[in-house]
């Protein structure tokens, strides 16, 4: 008999539910979503309507919404959602100090009733946030990632798609670095169905794209006046389903370097092989002078936001 995969999300909010509706969709497993006490009924609501849509999207899947952390208990991957969104005029960096409590109570919680799961981790500031799920965890560091770059190269890939008048599934595209603002593009390691980038447009068509991927976050914050959530519900679906298939794909994600790229200790985004052991592979290739520059500034700031964390929170140190 074939075991499915089991999936907890901790949030209920749009970022959480979405990734429990694209889970669900593509049939990736059994599916937890978590939330506290005064929003349990937004957690068991949300996944009791997501349930009904199976006889008419034709998926199988036991759907649980709740606000009990023994009912994640045997989850092969669980995804940090929790946090409070941005709203227009914040920064990522804004949050810092009102997640990292979050985050390490609800990573010490997984810890202590899901100690053989995968942690992905969606909260921002992201790399911040992923540094502070392995330390309230305390699990090995391939089993601690954060999504980032899977969005971030989905949105590069969508502007890219939009200026040049072709299908997003044509386009294969990698950026570096921390999640935001200061994320490092790769031009070069960009094509269009083999084609390279450059080829097809301009330097100043390429880095409006780039310019545009960097603060897609906030474009969509100004717009609607909370955070997005389809996008990066997608991108961190992605990498569940990588590693609850043992798909052994290459993703952009904040992983863990003990050296790749020249950093050592922190988790930046990098491309990283996901299968089922989570973060199997660091996939390191050497970097134009211009490239390591950019990926040392956008590093910098990764370690000045651990910085801040062991700062406020010593016993993260």
């Amino acid at each position: 008999m074939v075991k499915r995969a089991k999936i907890s999300i901790i949030g209920a909010g749009n970022v959480g539910a979405t990734c429990a509706h694209w889970a669900a969709a593509k049939e990736l497993g059994d599916i937890v979503v978590l939330d506290i006490p005064d929003k349990e009924g937004v957690a068991k609501g949300k996944m009791l309507d997501l349930a009904c849509c199976g006889p008419i999207e034709r998926f199988d899947s036991n759907i649980k919404g709740t606000s009990d952390y023994r009912d994640i208990a045997g989850s092969d991957v669980v995804v940090i959602t929790a946090g409070l969104p941005r709203k227009p005029g914040m920064s990522r960096d804004d949050l810092i100090q009102t997640n990292v409590k979050i985050v390490k109570s609800v990573s010490e919680q997984v810890r202590e009733f899901a100690p053989e799961s995968i942690v992905i981790v969606v909260s921002n500031p992201l790399d911040a946030m992923v540094y502070t799920a392995w330390k309230a965890t305390g699990f090995e560091p391939h089993r601690v990632m954060g999504q980032a770059g899977s969005l971030d190269v989905a949105r590069f890939r969508a502007f890219l798609a939009m200026e040049i008048g072709c299908s997003v599934e044509d386009i294969s595209a990698l950026l570096l670095g921390g999640h935001g603002d200061d994320m490092v593009p790769l031009p070069r390691c960009t094509s269009v169905h083999g084609i390279p980038v450059t080829s097809l447009l301009s330097e100043e068509k390429i880095t409006a794209c780039v310019d545009r991927a960097k603060v897609g976050g906030g474009e969509i914050v100004k717009l609607m006046g909370t955070s997005a959530y389809y996008a990066p519900a997608s991108g961190t679906i992605q990498m569940v389903e990588a590693i609850v298939k043992d798909k052994k794909r290459i993703i952009p994600s904040a992983a863990y370097l003990s050296g790749e790229f020249g950093v050592d200790g922190y988790f930046v985004g990098v491309p990283a092989l996901l299968g089922a052991k989570g973060v199997e592979k660091v996939v390191e290739f050497d970097l134009t002078d211009d490239e390591k520059a950019l990926f040392e500034e956008s590093a910098s700031h990764v370690k000045d936001l651990v910085g801040t964390v062991r700062e406020m929170f010593p016993d993260l140190a």
